[in-house]
């Protein structure tokens, strides 16, 4: 089935143009049993409380059924389990839990979407596409202020993206290369499948569910023509001077050369939101003076240069060592404080583990924490991290009985024994 897909993703790059007319027949029994075999068998479950193992049990039989309801065109997903996760701020965002057998479903409609539409999508999208991550995207950022005539940065974010994909611009986005009815209909029920909460059944009139499989690349698709093609074919050919464009899923940053350019732009964007049934988030998207020109400007004014958020890290002018201009990173204070408060609440809970379990648990997540923060310019914050996960350790190991357990010459020891992962610079922003 692979060759199969990657023959459609081949005719989909070399014919730009070409509309796909009968490509439904692609999700069949042995395509679902390969997404069988790939699936996360350790995801919640959802609404009917069936398992991947559940499943597997009466493989072949499930499969069978399937297939010969997607043929009849009787197949229904089961409305989506809806739980509250919480935010940095304070509040929450939906996800949504799907039955296993559309999450099977979901993850064949999502190989086939993205077959046709990956090789026509921009380079400067960065989010849920092969071989492209949010490292990849900090250093195509860090390339636009430093390399080129960047002097201003409009940061956005769209308030509530995937909760507002508008369900028929969604369907006629894909359209546009994918005429086949079988794929269109499942992509309708997919997205009219429903939310199932305490209350009751709630219909879906909008919005694409953050936790099904196709959702990110739907929400590409919807992006691809809401943004991307619109910038580079309608706004690029008529600016000034310089401006680049990043995007990872619903945050985005572009760089400009001239503010003209940069405020006729951000006044296009909002129209153009909202046509598709978008808005921006005003409190979370700026208009900035960035870049050497702007840090130059702003210390002959006696002010710092203004900084900007992106993927968790606080974006800063400075200098290298040389004294040449350098845009660099940190930790952003509010994913900084998250993390620190999630560390501190899980040494309370496991406090009473033994030593050994605490510390292999946390240097489980150092690790992972380090992997993603440990970016060219970040030893700092990497540092400060692991002293405050230390400063939590000590306090919460000193309450495990009424008796206090360490000193900070005991736990010094303590620590040699079972020492915390050391911070490491993992990714390089240069390479």
């Amino acid at each position: 089935m692979g060759t199969t897909l990657e023959r459609i993703s081949q005719l989909s790059r070399e014919n730009p143009d070409m509309v796909f007319t009968s490509i439904g027949h692609l999700i069949n029994r042995e395509l679902l049993k390969e997404c069988h075999e790939k699936m996360d068998g350790k995801k919640a479950v959802g609404i009917d409380g069936v398992t991947k193992e559940d499943y597997g049990t009466d493989l072949d039989g499930n499969l069978e059924r399937l297939v010969e309801r997607l043929k009849k065109k009787s197949y229904r997903p089961q409305p989506a389990r809806k739980v509250e996760i919480p935010k940095d701020n304070g509040k929450t965002r939906p996800l949504s839990i799907y039955c296993y057998e559309d999450k099977l479903v979901q993850e064949a409609l999502r190989r086939v979407l993205e077959a046709v539409f990956e090789p026509m999508f921009y380079d400067e999208m960065m989010g849920f596409r092969p071989d492209r991550g949010c490292h990849g995207a900090l250093r195509k950022l860090n390339n636009m202020i430093e390399k080129h005539k960047t002097s201003y940065i409009l940061d956005a974010d769209i308030k509530g993206f995937f909760d507002h994909i508008d369900h028929e611009w969604a369907v006629r986005f894909i359209e546009s290369r994918i005429k086949d009815p079988n794929i269109i209909r499942l992509v309708r029920k997919m997205l009219k499948a429903g939310i199932m909460e305490e209350s009751g059944y709630e219909e879906t009139t909008e919005g694409s569910g953050q936790g099904s499989v196709c959702s990110p690349v739907i929400a590409n698709i919807y992006m691809h023509y809401v943004l991307l093609w619109w910038y580079r074919e309608k706004i690029c050919p008529c600016l000034r001077g310089y401006s680049g464009i990043v995007v990872y899923a619903d945050d985005f940053v572009v760089c400009f050369q001239y503010k003209e350019d940069a405020e006729q732009f951000y006044e296009r964007l909002k129209h153009r939101m909202e046509h598709f049934g978008l808005n921006l988030e005003e409190e979370k998207s700026r208009l900035i003076q960035f870049g050497r020109f702007a840090e130059e400007n702003s210390r002959r004014k006696g002010k710092k240069p203004e900084t900007f958020d992106f993927l968790g890290f606080t974006h800063y002018c400075s200098k290298s060592r040389k004294g040449k201009f350098r845009v660099k990173r940190k930790t952003s204070k509010k994913k900084f404080s998250k993390k620190c408060r999630e560390l501190h609440q899980l040494i309370k809970n496991t406090r009473t583990w033994k030593l050994a379990d605490i510390m292999k648990k946390l240097n489980e997540i150092l690790v992972g924490y380090y992997h993603y923060y440990g970016i060219t310019d970040n030893s700092r914050s990497l540092s400060d991290f692991k002293l405050a996960v230390t400063k939590s350790l000590f306090y919460w190991l000193n309450r495990r009985s009424q008796k206090k357990s360490y000193d900070w010459e005991r736990f010094s020891e303590m620590l040699k024994a079972y020492p915390l992962a050391r911070p490491k610079i993992y990714v390089s922003i240069y390479e």
